[in-house]
């Protein structure tokens, strides 16, 4: 299917399709998705370096510390080098919930390129093992078992909603799990 002809929403004539403006208005949102990881990369790596740095330097800090004779002073200095320690390491975590987020994001973006195709092809576009198979694709990127459990829920027809609340209680409850192991 042509995307590019001349018919639009806003100038339509006897070519205008909703499907046409369907798979335009799911190329944008590729883009936008694209472009917004694009810019949030290159500003989450600049941050992610530098506080690996600091990091680095605040262990060189906690060493020197460690070679000065006992006093108020070190004690002082050892407590603040020790929160800013922790304040650096936090943020890097941050930066590790970032990295998955924009891996989810890739894959969503994949996954709305991959649907635009189905859709813009009138041979795929009516055809239930093209779907069935780009459902399949989608489902198998998921790494996590809540994740394939609200894919099917909601390919099974259940509010967005409702299998959002789905998964955020098994996610709660995996997290409650995770705190209730001992480690030793």
């Amino acid at each position: 299917m042509s995307i590019n002809s001349g018919s639009t929403s806003q100038q339509p004539d006897l070519d205008w399709s909703q499907l046409k403006e369907t798979v335009l208005m799911l190329n944008l949102a590729v883009t936008q998705i694209d472009q917004s990881m694009h810019d949030g990369n290159q500003s989450v790596d600049t941050l992610a370096s530098s506080f690996t740095e600091l990091a680095s330097i605040m262990a060189e800090l906690s060493q020197d510390l460690n070679q000065l004779p006992e006093s108020e002073l070190k004690e002082k200095m050892t407590f603040s080098t020790s929160r800013a320690s922790n304040n650096v390491h936090s943020a890097i975590m941050a930066f590790q919930f970032y990295d998955k987020l924009s891996q989810r994001l890739n894959h969503v973006s994949n996954d709305l390129s991959a649907l635009t195709e189905l859709i813009g092809e009138p041979s795929t576009l009516y055809s239930p093992p093209a779907w069935k198979a780009l459902q399949d694709k989608i489902r198998e990127k998921y790494t996590m078992e809540e994740e394939r459990t609200m894919f099917d829920q909601v390919l099974s027809g259940i509010s967005i909603a409702e299998a959002l609340e789905h998964y955020k209680s098994a996610m709660d409850a995996k997290d409650k799990a995770d705190e209730d192991i001992e480690l030793f």
